[in-house]
């Protein structure tokens, strides 16, 4: 449930910048900006949007590879062949479940450019829509890099937990540097700190 959270607040995360990029666009500021700059304020516009509804996409996917676990629990468990099937189908069932969350917080992660490019280009009025886009983001990738953790709790293979224990450290580390460098280009544009 919690990574079908995360993925909920990536997108909300992916619509606030979105939102900002729609203020934006046919705006003065927009018509003066340069034919460059406005192609960028149109693709980031179009990839945030993409990028929330793939993080509705992939709510749903939480749930339904959640729920995968859920039936691998259910079989049988009488006999040693059973159990071993039983403990093997447990273990696959967390190796894909914890897939999810990891691409929810990689692509949370990726939001951060949007964002930045948001803060730079994006309606100055909108500015502190951005900022919380970004704290949004930082909830969606902690949030799926505990869900990523506890389902790495029930893998016995060390080399695939400690290679994703590292990921999730590293989105997270350098998502709370990218979060307040944000925060901070927000502060300063609104002019009140």
């Amino acid at each position: 449930m919690g990574g079908s959270v995360a993925a909920l607040s990536a997108s909300i995360g992916a619509a606030l910048t979105s939102m900002v990029f729609s203020l934006t666009v046919g705006k003065k500021a927009y018509r003066n900006m340069s034919e460059e700059d406005q192609k960028r304020v149109d693709n980031t516009l179009e990839e945030a949007q993409a990028l929330k509804d793939e993080f509705l996409n992939l709510m749903n996917k939480d749930t339904e590879e959640f729920m995968e676990v859920m039936k691998a629990y259910k079989l049988p468990k009488e006999s040693d062949e059973e159990k071993a099937l039983r403990k093997e189908k447990i273990e696959e069932a967390y190796k894909r479940a914890m897939r999810i969350p990891m691409i929810v917080g990689e692509k949370s992660f990726e939001m951060y450019n949007l964002i930045e490019t948001a803060c730079e280009l994006g309606n100055k009025n909108a500015i502190s829509d951005a900022g919380v886009a970004a704290l949004m983001i930082q909830s969606a990738i902690e949030g799926a890099v505990l869900n990523v953790k506890i389902n790495l709790t029930a893998i016995n293979d060390e080399q695939f937990k400690n290679e994703n224990i590292e990921k999730c450290n590293h989105i997270v580390n350098q998502g709370k540097l990218k979060c307040e460098k944000i925060q901070s280009i927000v502060n300063e544009k609104i002019g009140i700190n």
